[in-house]
């Protein structure tokens, strides 16, 4: 099966070509069809599987016909990263179709975001927060929409957007075509749909599992010892952009910082910053200058780089569904990927729920000067060891390079 199957309008075609697209992922293959014969949809996927495409294609497809210049179209996204990133994936594939975009998030002035709206759009992506105060100012006019996407719904939730959610929906049209699209199905998301969608399609495709091309692995350490141990990892292995995560702002910025003194190219992206900022060390990662980006969980579902071979978790996250979203950062459309955790021993009840949630164990390595050992319980170490024993030893433990000897 290629994008030919779909018969996408030949300006929709050409923007497929320009931006490589031959073979639709599984989650495209299987919601496009049903979102281009007009039903709602409720696609469950893993992060980095092409959600994006499989909802703007078909809505692409739709907006083709029809008056240009009226806002047909809304999107909304939990995060300023993730709704940029959309846009710029409409106005890559969306080129040609003369169609006209804009997103609208906060931390920016809203001057330019009006203005913009006066001259026509036909597609809106938006953060809640601010397309509500566009709508309050009556610079926004929802009454013509007639598709809806939630992208990213589990976060949005998370993040407390669902009022929100709920009053930018009382305000659009009842007869609409809704579009979900998460990577996972807690219960708040289950409720909206029942209430918002019209009998939907439900596509579920290995839902909250990491994905499958990724290696997974941990490391011992403790916690004075953890930025050796980062620096250690970023200097023993082979790798294009690094993203590593931290659960606070403040710790994000001075490991960027640290990081830089210690040589490695790096910077960081967290909610302390204003969007400029943001914008500019996502530019910089992007483009292959920074290697490293240092990042809270604001990243984790707005960072859409091919190019970051690893994940590094300088701190485990709160949640399963969190390391599914960060590890998600890299192996992405079916490209491989690294996934490292660095474990202290508060953090074994979390790892044990990350294993759960995967089905397996991962892998514990240690490095040799790092002498750290997780007591775990019997039944876990039993688990584990049987795990271990199925892989190579030369791959359970690294050596280190001399300046960690």
């Amino acid at each position: 099966m290629n994008f030919n199957n779909f018969a996408f309008h030949p300006h929709i075609n050409a923007g497929i070509s320009k931006v490589g697209y031959v073979t639709p992922t599984p989650i495209q293959a299987r919601t496009i069809p049903p979102i281009l014969a007009g039903s709602d949809v409720l696609g469950l996927a893993q992060t980095g599987t092409g959600k994006t495409a499989a909802f703007v294609l078909p809505m692409l497809q739709r907006l083709m016909t029809g008056q240009r210049g009226k806002l047909r179209a809304l999107i909304l996204a939990p995060t300023r990263e993730l709704a940029e990133q959309t846009h710029v994936a409409i106005k890559e594939l969306g080129g040609q179709t003369g169609l006209r975009s804009i997103s609208i998030y906060g931390g920016v002035s809203t001057v330019q975001q009006k203005n913009r709206l006066r001259t026509g759009v036909d597609i809106v992506v938006a953060c809640p927060g601010r397309l509500l105060d566009l709508k309050n100012q009556g610079a926004i006019d929802l009454r013509n929409i007639e598709i809806l996407v939630l992208d990213e719904a589990d976060h949005m939730f998370d993040m407390g957007f669902l009022p929100d959610v709920k009053r930018i929906i009382s305000a659009i049209p009842e007869k609409r075509q809704t579009l979900l699209f998460s990577a996972t199905m807690p219960a708040k998301v289950h409720e909206l749909v029942t209430k918002i969608m019209d009998h939907p399609v439900t596509i579920e495709i290995d839902i909250a599992k990491p994905i499958d091309a990724i290696d997974h692995a941990i490391y011992p350490v403790d916690q004075v010892q953890k930025l050796d141990m980062l620096l250690y990892l970023l200097g023993e292995h082979r790798s294009n952009q690094v993203l590593v995560f931290t659960r606070t702002k403040r710790r994000a910025s001075k490991l960027a910082v640290q990081l830089s003194q210690a040589g490695v190219s790096s910077t960081s992206i967290q909610g302390n910053l204003s969007q400029s900022q943001r914008q500019k060390a996502m530019n910089a990662f992007r483009k292959g200058k920074i290697k490293v980006l240092v990042a809270t969980d604001i990243a984790a579902r707005g960072i859409d780089v091919m190019e970051v071979s690893h994940v590094i978790n300088f701190d485990v996250p709160d949640t399963a569904d969190a390391y599914t979203h960060r590890t998600g950062r890299t192996g992405r459309m079916d490209q491989t990927g690294t996934a490292f955790s660095l474990v202290t021993q508060e953090d074994l009840p979390m790892v044990h729920a990350i294993e759960r949630t995967m089905g397996k164990s991962l892998e514990r390595r240690r490095v040799n000067g790092f002498d750290t050992i997780l007591k775990e319980s019997k039944k876990n170490n039993t688990v584990h060891k049987n795990s271990r024993m199925s892989r190579s030893k030369n791959r359970s433990h690294y050596q280190p390079s001399a300046k960690h000897s």
